[in-house]
């Protein structure tokens, strides 16, 4: 049987052995977050929030938009005539506290997870011109960045969405085109740190265009940082979100969001505790489980930090 040429038999091994190495890497990784039990707490949590999302149906035991105004304000544990149980109670509608936190948990992930989106991939190009080219349009670009933050954010979103009106697309884009910055700077702090590295050197000097070195070279390295990045933002988003909900700028009644529930329940804190509580509950919950997970995902991912 006649031996493979060199070059087809290289590029067969070249193939086939890369993929268990970075599947190892994957499984170290994941057993490395495993064993930090904040970040295993934390992971837990969010991935709890995401299947009741997910599944809002199937786990919210009533309809969150249903009123019965006989039923209103009744206590965590109440029993209906029908032998329903109401597990956190009714609102001052008659609306079932449980399932309209259910609910509430997808606008707010879909807020996270769409504004972290537009501002990640935002400032991930941002942060990788300025670094990259340096000179001029890192100048132009910071300076863009430092008025951006001049302005304060909830008195910008209160002013944008004065003017376009409240509705789940443009709190969106208001919290994605704003929040940019910070991935920005992260991303150019690493770009400026690996361009003069060797490797990125060799390429330019080999005659590679720029944007298969930022492809290919620089892109893959700043990956790690943006992502931790992303992971802590997406609790600020999802606190930014029931801010705006809270004062009235945010999906509108009767669609449940958990900073809505604070604004109806806060009438009813001296008679009727339960209407603010659990709302807020479920959000420090949720921040807290994202941002445990996110120091836990930086820890893992540090190199400086492995032991």
């Amino acid at each position: 049987m006649a031996a493979l040429p060199p070059s087809v038999a290289t590029e067969g091994v070249g193939l086939a052995t890369p993929r268990p190495r970075v599947d190892r890497e994957w499984v170290a990784l994941l057993r490395r977050l495993v064993r930090r039990r904040t970040a295993l707490f934390g992971m837990l949590v969010v991935l709890g929030v995401l299947l009741a999302a997910a599944f809002a149906p199937l786990v919210a035991p009533f309809d969150p938009l249903e009123q019965d105004i006989g039923q209103r304000l009744r206590e965590p544990g109440w029993q209906d005539a029908q032998g329903r149980v109401h597990p956190l109670g009714t609102d001052h509608l008659g609306r079932d506290i449980l399932s309209r936190i259910v609910f509430g948990s997808r606008i707010a992930l879909v807020v996270g997870l769409a504004a972290v989106a537009i501002s990640g991939v935002l400032g991930m190009l941002i942060g990788l011109l300025a670094g990259y080219f340096g000179g001029r349009v890192d100048d132009f670009l910071m300076r863009l960045a430092d008025i951006q933050l001049a302005f304060p954010f909830i008195l910008l979103a209160i002013a944008v969405i004065g003017v376009l009106g409240p509705s789940l697309r443009n709190i969106i884009i208001v919290i994605g085109v704003s929040s940019w910055v910070v991935y920005a700077r992260v991303v150019r702090g690493e770009v400026l740190s690996i361009r003069e590295r060797e490797y990125v050197q060799a390429a330019i000097a080999l005659g590679s265009q720029h944007w298969r070195v930022l492809r290919h070279h620089v892109l893959p390295n700043t990956l790690t940082p943006w992502l931790v990045v992303a992971t802590l933002d997406m609790a600020r988003v999802i606190v930014i979100e029931s801010a705006l909900s809270f004062l009235g700028l945010g999906v509108q009644p009767p669609t449940p969001t958990w900073g809505g529930m604070l604004a109806d329940g806060r009438v009813y804190l001296s008679t009727a505790w339960w209407l603010a509580t659990f709302p807020g509950l479920a959000i420090l919950m949720t921040v807290l489980g994202i941002n445990l997970f996110g120091d836990g995902l930086r820890d893992t991912l540090d190199p400086r930090l492995k032991v």
